[in-house]
């Protein structure tokens, strides 16, 4: 990010944390810290996350966040600070999207003040800092760099090339499904209008280059895919295509904005929808990279086609079912079973911009004197159009209840309060508190939820009682942890009662006026 955006954060990332309170937020630090431990000390069981004990593979619930794991090993092993290893890989992904759109727009415009502004203006966009507290939604590196490597691949098609771009779009799946579906769409699309453009439909080293990369991508991908779609088969989870109308983008999301330079759009803004204003610079270079392309012609004339025609798509699709595109991918392509946020599409609106906006940059500098002192201008604008206030506050300490649990002999812990079906999002506070211990979790929040949990909820949010009590023996679990100060008065009170009664089922192995930590030892 920015340095005068991001820095506390870049110098204290052990000890801060951007809305530490918030569920996503804390579903995010635990995820990428559970990935970078479990893939060092027991890579076999990553998908058998510590949530929802005794359900397995239940890292697939959610987005598995695999490579943002993969990316904190260092940091996560050398510090054992779950908060350390996420920001480092929040910091980190700004880092990687913005170098690789500026190889692909210095590839498409071959200049670098040019790649410069696309640069900024796509990693630092107000979509991605609308989901900060979203790792997988920041991990947006492999959009541009799989067009960099099919445009590359399209130029002098080779099978090393195509290794190369299936690579990138397998490393793309393993950091973020939807952005995996993105890649794969936008780079077909790019191959078949390049085919058109250039008639390549019968050129043989194009088409076995593009068959090799999809064979390499899926073959890469097959550890994630083959437990992925066995579970699904198995739970029978997906999409409904009604869900994705709440998550469709409007007009309105095309000015909402939260940079500060763009304050004057807040009262566009509606709540809910994602932030798709691409920005000023990438609007108007954009739209002129277009109208410059097309009358430039050649290989600028296909560039701007391309990436205008994937403007166009990718806002058309944004508008969710209503608009019809995205109705006809979710009913052609099963993958969009699996997704629900249109809105999403934003994101290819302006990487699209980005890289037309480098075609006008780069035809701009070749007309004008001081080619250096502009083109240092319009980054330094797009430095501080990219600027945004951040919400960074210091992270929570782990209570002494946590630190003692993590000395206890292993086996399942059941927090309490359980909370509702609607308040289940507050249950990732008890994920994020057990990367100080990793005990199995009975207890958790995630995309999908286990129907099982939901029907016995209700009973075992009111532990201690009999039927609690068989259930700790059935499930098993072996602790119970209640937060005293997130009961209310009249529950609390009701608790205590419980305690009292069942005192002989339960042994005590730490207490304070916000927490007690009981051990299950079974009823005499």
């Amino acid at each position: 990010m920015p340095p005068s955006s991001s820095w506390p954060l870049a110098l204290s990332p052990g000890r801060l944390a951007y809305e530490p309170a918030n569920g996503d937020g804390q579903f995010s630090v635990w995820v990428v810290s559970w990935v970078a431990r479990t893939l060092v000390s027991d890579p076999a069981h990553v998908f058998d996350a510590n949530i929802f004990y005794p359900h397995q593979r239940t890292l697939l619930y959610s987005e598995p966040n695999l490579a943002a794991g993969a990316l904190a090993i260092p940091v996560y092993w050398a510090t054992r600070n779950p908060y350390a290893a996420h920001n480092a890989v929040l910091l980190l992904s700004f880092v990687l999207a913005a170098a690789s759109m500026y190889y692909l727009a210095r590839y498409l415009a071959g200049d670098r003040f040019a790649a410069g502004v696309s640069a900024i203006a796509f990693a630092f966009c107000p979509y991605a800092f609308a989901h900060l507290l979203h790792i997988h939604l920041l991990m947006t590196a492999g959009l541009p760099l799989g067009l960099l490597a099919f445009h590359r691949l399209a130029d002098r098609p080779s099978a090393g090339r195509g290794v190369v771009l299936g690579l990138v779009m397998a490393a793309q799946g393993f950091a973020s499904g939807y952005y995996a579906v993105f890649v794969a769409l936008t780079v077909g699309y790019a191959a078949l209008a390049t085919a058109v453009v250039r008639r390549l439909w019968v050129n043989k080293p194009y088409w076995y280059s593009l068959a090799l990369a999809a064979a390499v991508g899926a073959l890469v991908m097959l550890p994630l895919l083959v437990p992925l779609t066995s579970l699904q088969r198995e739970i029978g989870f997906n999409r409904s295509l009604d869900a994705s109308r709440q998550f469709s983008a409007s007009w309105h999301a095309y000015l909402s904005s939260g940079k500060s330079l763009h304050a004057w759009l807040q009262g566009l803004a509606v709540r809910g929808q994602d932030l798709l204003f691409p920005g000023l610079l990438a609007t108007v270079f954009g739209t002129l990279g277009a109208v410059m392309g097309w009358r430039t012609g050649g290989q600028r004339r296909e560039t701007a086609v391309l990436y205008g025609s994937i403007v166009g798509l990718a806002f058309w699709a944004s508008l969710g079912p209503k608009a019809g595109l995205y109705r006809l991918l979710y009913a052609t392509l099963p993958a969009f079973s699996l997704m629900r946020a249109p809105s999403r599409f934003g994101l290819l609106v302006v990487l699209g911009l980005s890289a037309l906006g480098a075609i006008a940059i780069s035809t701009l500098l070749t007309r004008v004197r001081r080619r250096v002192l502009v083109g240092a201008t319009l980054i330094a604008l797009a430095v501080a159009e990219s600027l945004a206030p951040l919400r960074i506050s210091a992270r929570p300490e782990v209570g002494p209840a946590y630190r003692q649990l993590a000395t206890l002999p292993d086996g399942a812990l059941l927090e309490l309060p359980v909370y509702s079906r609607t308040l289940g999002f507050i249950r990732a506070r008890y994920m994020v508190d057990s990367t100080a211990h990793w005990k199995p979790l009975v207890d958790a929040y995630s995309d999908f939820i286990p129907p099982d949990f939901l029907e016995r909820a209700d009973m075992i949010g009111q532990f201690p009682t009999r039927e609690g009590l068989k259930e700790a023996a059935r499930v098993p679990f072996r602790y119970a942890m209640f937060h005293l100060d997130r009961y209310q008065a009249d529950a609390r009170a009701a608790l205590f009662v419980r305690l009292a009664h069942y005192a002989p089922c339960l042994r005590r192995l730490y207490g304070d006026d916000a927490t007690l930590l009981y051990e299950v030892v079974g009823c005499p």
